[in-house]
């Protein structure tokens, strides 16, 4: 492992205190407050959380899934069936800002500690439920994994595999990472509230309903377009036509595309006409602006196969780096074109996403992205634990039991057997 414990930014959600109950993958809502410096406790069950066995690949031992959710947090494990388990559970509650149960709805009810239990020890408790589809609706009780989501909301569909069957392909996973995200805000909105009034509120979130909300453009296009066509037209660029909704209306767009280059891919974007107007200078192709200027805005250049052809040729001609830096000496929006493998090489990820270092988190891992000006990102400060690793720690720290009282919870059964 690297040596190196890379600089840590502001702990900006210091003295912010988080009660997490979270198995596998939704127990990332609270990772970004780990990252910048809130007191997450993850209340694990005697077997523990076996999100450090799933998915892939596994780094000593251990799931990068877990390595990356969990890191930052502390962990205790308390048997939430015993009265031992409950009591701890509550004491840690009363002295929480927020109680986050990550798992399928209603798994502290059926544990005798939902929201109506947890308000009596502490009227200001933000809860947050984060689940696959949601507290309410036919779904509620369906069992899901993560792609479930973004095939219930339409974001990825079916690809052809083996012998001409269905197969999963390739593609980000939003509600996994849109429902946390959503969440996030959401609790730091309910903690804002919660100190100004005095009362706390419970909230939730549907990882398949962020999903669709994150995907927001294309369905509420549809939607739109059950409207009459002389309310809801296409741009006036393309004569009104009603393109298909998101980025399906642009696979035979010519100004906003991809090309080859001489040693990979750009994304060329000149949809404005003074982009186009620019690039064609930066080419010495004033022919090509003369003859096509476009409209001024919005203006694709859709299914023209000849300007196609012409603009393959001249991008085939330079380097990506070459492309990206015509685009910023003479301002034309060119992209490179990377993959999760070659990202870390590009000059831009270098300058703006540095490692967080194995040496810390036992992965090499991506920095929270948002920063104060003129600091380091924020990180977490430890990696992500075993069962049970800090539970003493926290019995003593935060709660201020003694080795006796410690010492009657382990013989009750409190953290298990």
């Amino acid at each position: 492992m690297d040596g190196n414990t890379g600089a840590q930014g502001p702990r900006l959600l210091s003295g912010l205190r988080v009660v997490e109950c979270s198995m596998l993958g939704p127990g990332a809502v609270s990772t970004p407050l780990a990252d910048l410096g809130a007191d997450v406790i993850k209340v694990e069950p005697p077997s523990g959380d076996y999100i450090r066995s799933m998915s892939w690949p596994i780094v000593t031992g251990r799931s990068l899934l877990h390595l990356h959710i969990s890191r930052g947090k502390r962990s205790i494990v308390l048997d939430l069936r015993t009265d031992g388990g409950r009591s701890a559970f509550l004491d840690l509650v009363a002295g929480a800002d927020v109680v986050v149960e990550a798992m399928r709805p209603g798994g502290l009810d059926r544990r005798g500690l939902g929201y109506e239990r947890l308000r009596e020890v502490n009227p200001r408790v933000v809860m947050f439920t984060i689940t696959g589809y949601g507290a309410t609706g036919p779904y509620r009780d369906l069992p899901s994994h993560g792609i479930a989501y973004d095939a219930w909301a339409g974001t990825v569909a079916p690809a052809s595999g083996p012998e001409g069957m269905p197969s999963i392909p390739d593609h980000t996973s939003i509600g996994i990472t849109a429902g946390p995200l959503f969440g996030t805000a959401a609790i730091l909105a309910g903690v804002l509230r919660a100190r100004e009034t005095g009362t706390g509120c419970h909230l939730e979130v549907a990882q398949s309903d962020a999903a669709a909300a994150f995907d927001w453009l294309r369905s509420e296009t549809c939607r739109a377009y059950e409207r009459p066509a002389d309310e809801v037209t296409g741009n006036p660029a393309d004569g009104h036509e009603r393109r298909p909704p998101g980025t399906a209306g642009m696979a035979d767009g010519v100004r906003y595309q991809f090309y080859e280059s001489a040693d990979g891919h750009v994304l060329f974007m000149a949809s404005e006409r003074k982009f186009w107007k620019n690039f064609c200078a930066a080419v010495g192709r004033e022919d090509l602006f003369a003859g096509r200027p476009g409209a001024r805005l919005a203006d694709h250049a859709r299914g023209d196969m000849e300007l196609r052809r012409e603009l393959a040729g001249i991008f085939r001609t330079r380097t990506t780096a070459e492309w990206i830096e015509l685009g910023l000496r003479h301002d034309v929006p060119i992209g490179p074109v990377n993959t999760p493998a070659t990202i870390a090489d590009d000059p831009q990820f270098a300058a703006r996403m540095p490692w967080q270092p194995a040496g810390r988190l036992v992965a090499d891992q991506l920095p929270f992205p948002v920063r104060v000006v003129g600091e380091p990102p924020p990180a977490a400060e430890r990696p992500a634990p075993e069962p049970g690793e800090h539970g003493e720690e926290i019995l003593r720290e935060v709660l201020g039991y003694d080795a006796e009282r410690v010492a009657r919870l382990r013989e009750s059964g409190a953290f298990g057997t």
